[in-house]
């Protein structure tokens, strides 16, 4: 059988499951990964997080879901580079050469699963929010364990702010959910537990000011919106802020294969195809007409755009088979 390289960038659940289903295809894959584990934003930004949009978990930490793939993962013979930055994708006569701090390799297709590329969390505007930083302002809960017995304080309105919000319930002895709107901008379902929790709504404020108290706690000073002056000050351990963010992906800019891209997503088909034969792109960094940005999205686009790098490697080839497949005669 001959070689069919697949290269996959970016090393989150949907280029894991990518690199696992090309595995089960036997092609040769290397996995390409610029943090030093793989994971991507899961285990960068919320490996706390409960994520309930994956088939087969009623609900599965993010650490966890990883942890899974990796193990799912091992069962193939991929080679995996992490900290490694892939600086240029360049298309030579019979294949893509792909550029990195640590050298140059060789693939006949490439498939982008770098997500949003780098992100960086909206922070809180208050002028001396730096000061509190990892010790009382946190922008994402990576470990529970220090939230323990605490106050704490949400400053969000979307469902990562619920979620970590409803996470937060199991440890801390109290949690507070700040919105500057009356209504959250989340899943039903996530409003629903929330109104059934125990958490405290303070809406609709803003936070305007952080002040350190004489015994080391964090006195937060919020103004009502659409009021002049209206304001409330509430005094907690810590702040959980989850305002979102702002994703940078311009290294694709470098490339000197040009994929065509809106605000910093690669247009593709449901297919993974871009404009650029032999270069696919899937998960966050992929975008197509009425997507929903989700893991589970991300990780059902994975199996196409590999099934769709094999019809371009070998257009005659027979497509894959399964188990679950019935043969009717």
């Amino acid at each position: 059988m001959a070689d069919y390289e697949i290269t996959i960038i970016g090393g989150g659940p949907s280029g894991i499951f990518a690199a696992f289903y090309a595995g089960l295809r036997n092609a040769k894959v290397q996995l390409i990964e610029s943090l030093p584990e793989l994971g991507g934003q899961v285990t960068a930004i919320y490996p706390e997080k409960t994520i309930l949009d994956i088939g087969g978990y009623p609900q599965i930490k993010g650490r966890d879901l990883i942890e899974q793939q990796e193990a799912q993962l091992a069962e193939m013979d991929v080679d995996v580079k992490l900290g490694t930055t892939v600086t240029n994708v360049k298309q030579t006569e019979t294949a893509f050469e792909i550029i990195t701090n640590q050298g140059i390799t060789t693939s006949q297709t490439v498939i982008v699963a770098t997500g949003v590329g780098a992100f960086n969390p909206r922070k809180l505007a208050v002028d001396n929010g730096a000061d509190f930083e990892g010790s009382h302002l946190f922008y994402s809960v990576r470990d529970l364990e220090h939230f323990r017995d605490r106050e704490v304080l949400v400053a969000g309105g979307g469902d990562a702010a619920i979620d970590e919000a409803l996470m937060l319930t199991g440890v801390a002895s109290q949690v507070y959910l700040l919105h500057r709107r009356d209504q959250f901008r989340a899943l039903e379902s996530a409003v629903d537990r929330l109104n059934a929790s125990s958490i405290k709504l303070i809406t609709p404020y803003l936070i305007k000011g952080l002040e350190l108290t004489d015994d080391q706690r964090v006195k937060v000073t919020a103004k009502k919106m659409r009021t002049e002056a209206e304001m409330t000050d509430l005094v907690v351990d810590d702040i959980v802020v989850n305002y979102g963010f702002s994703a940078e992906n311009s290294v694709l800019d470098n490339w000197d294969v040009k994929l065509t891209n809106e605000r910093g997503q690669i247009l593709a088909d449901q297919g993974g195809n871009t404009e650029v034969a032999g270069i696919y792109a899937i998960g966050d960094v992929a975008t197509f007409a009425d997507k929903q940005a989700l893991i589970a999205t991300g990780m059902g686009e994975a199996p196409l755009a590999v099934n769709s790098a094999f019809k371009f490697m070998d257009p005659n080839g027979r497509g894959p088979m399964h188990s679950t497949s019935i043969h009717l005669k």
